[in-house]
């Protein structure tokens, strides 16, 4: 595979606090450019993209983001808003307390929930792998699979480490047949980019990925 066709995998990333408009136009105008997958961005900006590049751009978002620990109902809030100003993708973070707590049940239905509200739209359930462990991340596979997710995503990459190749195929063991794999967090190089995706990542999360590729030529 040509090392720009890799960039189609890339939801191109910029989720900083301190990301202003004019950083947040850079990574729009280079997704436009080299045609990434998506920009995945605040939700405070998505409007502005919106009306700044309509149709030329895909629109990713969070919710729930980066700890997952906000209530059901503001996350449906947080969706419904993102689906109004423009967002065609929701990455929304899992509630870990409920992980911890052996409530897989209410993780479940909560991605159901927010699966009902996004519709025919993308829908990423980001798990944070590092927080989890096999036996957790095992149940997500499932709570993902049964609530309709379309994508499993290992990482908010705010956590304590991103995304792994153990993960993946750990991942891929456990998730039904319609569920497709975001690895996201802690890609540093081109040759990462490449193994997740030969291992069967669908989507990649990074900020870094046009700059890689770049100086790799």
């Amino acid at each position: 595979m040509d090392k720009f066709e890799l960039l189609k995998f890339v939801d191109h990333t910029l989720l900083k606090a301190f990301a202003t408009w004019e950083d947040i136009k850079v990574i729009c105008e280079e997704a436009i450019e080299y045609k990434t997958a998506s920009v995945c961005i605040p939700p405070c900006y998505i409007k502005k993209i919106q009306e700044e590049y309509g149709e030329k751009i895909n629109i990713c978002t969070v919710i729930g983001f980066p700890l997952g620990y906000s209530v059901t109902e503001a996350k449906i809030e947080e969706c419904k808003k993102a689906l109004e100003d423009g967002a065609n993708e929701i990455d929304m973070v899992i509630n870990i307390s409920d992980v911890k707590n052996k409530l897989y049940k209410n993780v479940e239905d909560e991605i159901r929930i927010i699966k009902k509200t996004v519709g025919d739209k993308i829908l990423k359930v980001i798990v944070e792998t590092c927080y989890l462990t096999e036996d957790e991340k095992i149940e997500m596979c499932h709570a993902v699979t049964n609530a309709g997710a379309d994508y499993i995503k290992t990482s908010t990459g705010f956590g304590t480490g991103g995304a792994t190749m153990e993960d993946v195929q750990l991942f891929k063991m456990h998730i039904g047949p319609n569920v497709k794999i975001k690895a996201s967090g802690g890609i540093k190089s081109v040759e990462d980019m490449e193994a997740f995706i030969k291992a069967g990542c669908s989507r990649l999360g990074t900020s870094s990925a046009i700059k890689l590729i770049n100086d790799a030529k």
